[in-house]
């Protein structure tokens, strides 16, 4: 994905206040030495007064809160568990199975109160809708430079973390023969039996199942118009599952063919269901980096950016290869030698010649689904 131009007002440098110097009201500094005020606005841990400061004032705070980490998803479970045993914040998870645009939608309605997420991790289709970004917070972690430039906002307001590739999830009890091409979910085998999680005009992994197929039927990042006409014969076939997807409803059997991240399907399958198997197509790979981002209006916000250093740590960035996603840092990880190598082996290797939306493409696209998506499934 190419850098995205992306302007805007610098925030203001943050000025240190001192215990000292701090007399009642809202600006008082807390126990941590630094004002809530003065965290809303910092943009480095330096800001803080370095690391340590950085994770005193988050301590103080005390809370974290997310949205949209499913615990199966990416390994977000263990991460949310590792960030409260490290720092002993309570992390406060709220609509884990929402989507990027329901992220967005709760930052607004719940400006101001302490309720409302401190950090994000959306899609960038939605990101890049107008005024959402104008509702994120400038921070850079401390292995700023460990992200390539074209994966990251150069004021620091969002930066990719992890990317997985589109795939089949199949419950091998049900579909005895795996899936070699897309368009043998059209056959009769697959009546009633395909579902992708969510709406693609509001979700990034339903929306980017919709731009894998238009790739596999020979479309292209610039036009996913084939990709929505292939949802329509698989509604026409009677193949479509106009239903969310959980482990559960793999289980029970009301959806055993799922589209949807190779990370997540990896997840659904293994210890969790030995006959789910996950399959990732010759031809076109359709990968899309999410993104993390701060809330300008977090509650929490010395919190919100260690979350963020956590995030970004070798540590955590491993832990979203061991479920087979691929960490935004993963050259430097390589080169560094921190890279967990069987994670690595496991997951494939470092992905090549993945095909991802750029902006403007996601925009053209989010826009043609917007446009055709409800007719073709009608």
């Amino acid at each position: 994905m190419k850098i995205r131009s992306l302007t805007g007002v610098a925030l203001a440098a943050v000025v240190a206040v001192s215990l000292a110097a701090c007399s009642t009201g809202t600006n008082t500094a807390d126990a941590a030495g630094i004002s809530k005020e003065d965290a809303a606005t910092a943009t480095s841990a330096e800001d803080f007064g370095g690391m340590d400061a950085l994770v005193k004032a988050a301590k103080a705070e005390g809370e974290l809160n997310v949205i949209a980490l499913p615990p199966s998803w990416a390994n977000y479970g263990k991460i949310i568990e590792g960030f409260e045993k490290k720092y002993g914040i309570k992390v406060n998870s709220a609509n884990p199975d929402g989507s990027s645009a329901e992220e967005f939608a709760a930052v607004k309605a719940q400006k101001g109160q302490s309720t409302a997420p401190d950090v994000l991790d959306v899609g960038t289709a939605v990101l890049e809708e107008a005024g959402n970004i104008d509702l994120l917070a400038s921070y850079k972690v401390d292995n700023w430079d460990d992200i390539p430039d074209d994966y990251k906002d150069a004021e620091g307001r969002w930066y990719y973390d992890y990317t997985g590739v589109m795939s089949i999830g199949y419950d091998s009890s049900v579909i005895k023969k795996a899936p070699t091409k897309i368009d043998d979910l059209l056959g009769s085998d697959y009546k009633g039996k395909v579902a992708i999680v969510g709406d693609p005009t509001q979700a990034n992994q339903a929306a980017s199942a919709v731009y894998w197929a238009a790739l596999q039927k020979g479309g292209s990042a610039d036009d996913i118009s084939k990709g929505i006409d292939w949802f329509a014969d698989l509604k026409k076939a009677g193949n479509f599952q106009a239903v969310t997807p959980t482990q559960a409803t793999v289980a029970s059997g009301e959806t055993p063919v799922i589209l949807q991240w190779s990370y997540n399907n990896l997840a659904w399958g293994g210890e969790n269901n030995e006959n789910y198997k996950t399959v990732v197509l010759k031809g076109a790979a359709l990968g899309s980096y999410y993104n993390q981002a701060i809330s300008a209006d977090a509650p929490h916000p010395a919190a919100a950016r260690l979350w963020q250093e956590w995030i970004y740590s070798p540590e955590v960035q491993n832990l979203y290869l061991q479920a087979g996603a691929f960490p935004s840092t993963l050259d430097a990880m390589v080169a560094a030698g921190t890279v967990d190598e069987d994670a690595l082996k496991a997951a494939g290797g470092q992905p090549a010649d993945l095909v991802q939306l750029t902006a403007e493409q996601a925009t053209t696209a989010g826009e043609a689904l917007a446009a055709g998506w409800a007719a073709a499934i009608s």
